[in-house]
This record gives structure tokens, sequence and C-alpha cells, in this order.
């Protein structure tokens, strides 16, 4: 593969070939939904990961903020790539390479050691930090509710049913710890069955069951053992029923809305079914009001 065709410009390019002596490019391991651009790229001495966003990637400031502030434990640790360079004017990091492949679309995306890994890995995570947040779930309900103001295929009548549950919805104050923002198996390297975690482009400070959503809807309906070996992993099982089906519901409508923006089709269609899921809890009975 040729630097031409990575799609990085000339001053992201030269800052690679500075950061990164002997710089050759191996592949591409790009999604190609974003404007990321993620390379396996050789060096003299080692493999790197090179990550290249352009300059309104929200993804780009996340990353960087999580491996400056946050992934020295799991650093020490082997459970992720250390920041090895980043320039914040082209917007690029150089990262140590995460040996292995990706889970997903192999045995190890079903197979529960590997879910009881992510358990005990993102505990790992997440137990850095906590802190109380007064207006964290009244922040999260006006963003779902300016979400539902953008360009989507969310059904009229379904759109203004979630208006209406949010308009009633009371927020309270919340435990915030260091969230991966994406956790399954498509970030998710096995080496040799080790797991370990990589991009942090959704990294954020946000309730622990936050993280659990995208498992829970991908592979905790389908197998609910691997929802045991996760938190056989984790150690507990931190959602709370009333808080998580708002926390469903408000993730439902973010997934089918921004899968719809970029196009991708198969990802809107989870979204959908998603928000059936979300709005049929609240077809139930509430907990609060057993």
């Amino acid at each position: 593969m040729q630097w031409g065709d990575t799609g990085l410009d000339d001053r992201q390019l030269d800052f690679v070939r500075r950061a990164v002596p002997g710089a050759r490019v191996v592949s591409n391991d790009s999604w190609g939904l974003l404007d990321t651009v993620v390379l396996h790229v050789v060096g003299d001495h080692h493999d790197v990961t090179v990550k290249a966003s352009g300059p309104t990637n929200t993804h780009f400031p996340r990353e960087l903020l999580a491996h400056r502030a946050w992934t020295a434990p799991l650093v020490a640790s082997g459970d992720t790539g250390a920041l090895l360079a980043a320039d914040e004017a082209v917007r690029v990091l150089v990262l140590d390479r995460v040996p292995g492949h990706l889970a997903l679309g192999t045995a190890d995306e079903h197979a529960p050691d590997v879910h009881r890994q992510s358990g005990a890995l993102l505990r790992r995570l997440h137990d850095q930090h906590a802190v109380r947040d007064d207006g964290y779930l009244r922040a999260e309900t006006a963003k779902t509710l300016a979400t539902l103001d953008t360009p989507h295929r969310i059904e009229p009548p379904i759109a203004d049913r979630v208006r209406g549950l949010l308009a009633r919805f009371e927020p309270t104050p919340v435990t915030l710890v260091p969230t991966h923002g994406d956790w399954q198996p498509r970030n998710w390297i096995v080496d040799d069955g080790r797991l370990r975690m990589i991009d942090f482009g959704r990294f954020s400070l946000r309730p622990r069951s936050s993280d659990l959503t995208r498992l829970a809807v991908l592979h905790w309906q389908v197998d609910p053992a691997l929802e045991q070996a996760f938190f056989e992993g984790y150690g507990q099982d931190p959602r709370e029923p009333d808080a998580w089906r708002w926390l469903q519901l408000r993730e439902a409508v973010g997934t089918a809305v921004w899968a719809f923006a970029v196009g991708d089709e198969r990802f809107e269609a989870q979204g959908h079914r998603m928000l059936a899921d979300a709005l049929a809890a609240f077809d139930r009975p509430s907990p609060c009001d057993r």
C-alpha cells in the first residue's frame, strides 16, 4: 500500500514520518464511516497504529484526552497501547500497535471467556475515578431531544412518543466514571486468548451502565450466557432498572439518527430495533411503581 492511498494530507504524513522513522504503511484499518483514518504502520523499530482525523471530528479530542489522562494503568498492565506521539494541529495520533486480531467476526466474539475478560477489563477502566454530577441527565435528555430535531427516519408517531416521554423525565444526580463509549467486539483485540482494549474515540465520563448498551443489544439478548460471563468478570451488575430503560431510550435514538447521518443502513436498522425494544419497556409498569 502506498502513502498516497491512505487519505493523509501532506502535513499529517510529514508528522508521521518524523514520529515514526522508517515508516511504511501496511494496511488501512479504517471503518470508512467517518473521516478517521486508521493505519497499520511499520517503523524501523516497531509496529504502530496511526489515527488521523478531519478538523471537525469529535473522536480525536476524546481519544487524546483518554490516552493523556486515563489509560496509563491499562498501558502498564499491557491491556491497551500507549500513546507515542500526537499533533493536535494536524490531528494525528501514533499509538503502540496492540498485537492480535479483532474479536468481531471470529469465534472470540461469542466466547464466554472473552466476555468474562471484557467485564474485568472494563471494570479496571471504570474504577479509576468517580464523581457525582447533578446536571448530566438533564444535559443528556436535552441532547436527545435536539437529536430528534435533526434529519432521521424515525416515524413521526414514534418520535412524538419519545418526545413526550422525555418531557416528563425527572433528572437525578448520577455518578460518572471513565467510560469507553463503544465497548463491543469491534474494539476488542484478542491475542492467544488474551483480550485487550482499543479505540477511545467515544471516551467520556458517564454512568457505568452506559458501557453496557452495545453488548446488551448485540449479544446478551441472543446469548444470556455471555451476559453472565461478563458480570462474572465485572463483579456486579451496575444497572438500575428504571435508569436503564431511560438510558436505552436515549441510546436508541442516538443510534438511529447517527447511523442515518453517516449512511450506515445496517446500524440504522439496529437503532430502530433498539428503539422498539426501549419503548416496549415503557409499556410495562415502571420498576419504581412496583
